[in-house]
């Protein structure tokens, strides 16, 4: 656990400290004002309980939609194939840099879940995968495509799956 907080602070970029510092300075304001504005009760507190669902929510969705928007990219599946001597599949995609960023590396994962009929069930599924596997891409450049193969082992689910890909980038 400590060494995934110690990660995370490593990896933080200027504008992060930016939008904590910010959320941090608006929670302040808000408090300020339901604190002098005492005597209007439902006016005070509506600024407190403001202050402190900015202090919760801000840094976490703020942190999601800041990355969202600086390392925009694009992942595309472009062949799954299970292998039939060794307890393996192959996925092969492709990654694209949408954003104006040069990105120092990419952690590419490629998931899989189970499939059912249900499509509440489906839709769960895709969080809990039974299994993933993580490759890393580095420099890629503005607008760059770039091809990438990772081999999910071992693979010993016999019954209906999907794979999804996914990249988080920096």
């Amino acid at each position: 656990m400590n060494n995934k907080i110690t990660l995370f602070i490593d990896s933080l970029i200027k504008w992060d400290y930016l939008l904590f510092g910010s959320v941090f300075v608006l929670f302040l304001l808000c408090v300020i004002l339901g604190i002098v504005l005492r005597k209007k009760l439902l006016l005070a507190l509506l600024f407190i309980l403001l202050g402190f669902s900015i202090l919760l929510l801000g840094p976490t969705l703020g942190y999601i939609k800041l990355h969202e928007t600086l390392f925009k990219n694009s992942t595309l599946l472009k062949s799954q194939k299970r292998l039939q001597f060794s307890q393996a599949v192959v996925v092969k995609g492709s990654i694209t840099n949408e954003s104006n960023k040069y990105f120092k590396e990419c952690k590419i994962t490629a998931s899989a879940y189970s499939v059912s009929s249900n499509k509440l069930k489906n839709y769960l599924k895709k969080f809990k995968p039974f299994k993933k596997m993580s490759i890393i891409e580095v420099d890629i450049q503005k607008s760059e495509t770039r091809e990438f193969k990772i081999i999910v082992e071992p693979f010993t689910y016999s019954r209906d799956y999907n794979i999804s890909i996914g990249a988080d980038c920096r």
